[in-house]
């Protein structure tokens, strides 16, 4: 199984080929495709890449499926004895993301198939 963890917005998703994450609202239309370059690490059968912070040789395309709102959270403010009392909330904007396809450079895919597994010890 092949996956990889992106970093977007300040957050960490973990991500692989037909996998639909949510994030924060981007300003990109509606089934138009992005690139996803901060990638912290690759991972395709026993094979680990880590970045330093990132992989600048592996790049995620994914396509914009729509712009939802998330549920509503409610804030409520309360001090005691002093009757104040504040209560509000908000929905969260998201996007909805589906990745298309995991790019690795093919001078990467040479670097790492050279490598042997690490072997497991007892």
């Amino acid at each position: 199984m092949e996956y990889a963890v992106v970093k977007l917005g300040g957050r960490q998703y973990k991500v692989s080929m037909g996998s639909i994450i949510e994030i924060d609202r981007i300003s990109i239309k509606k089934d138009e495709e992005v690139i996803l370059d901060d990638v912290l690490l690759w991972v395709s059968d026993g094979q680990v890449k880590i970045g330093k912070p990132i992989l600048p040789n592996i790049k995620i395309k994914a396509k914009v499926i729509d712009h939802i709102k998330g549920d509503k959270i409610k804030v409520a403010k309360f001090k005691s004895k002093v009757r104040y009392r504040r209560a509000m909330g908000f929905r969260p904007l998201f996007t909805k993301l589906e990745i298309k396809k995991i790019e690795i450079s093919p001078s990467d895919v040479k670097s790492i198939k050279s490598k042997k597994p690490l072997a497991k010890t007892k």
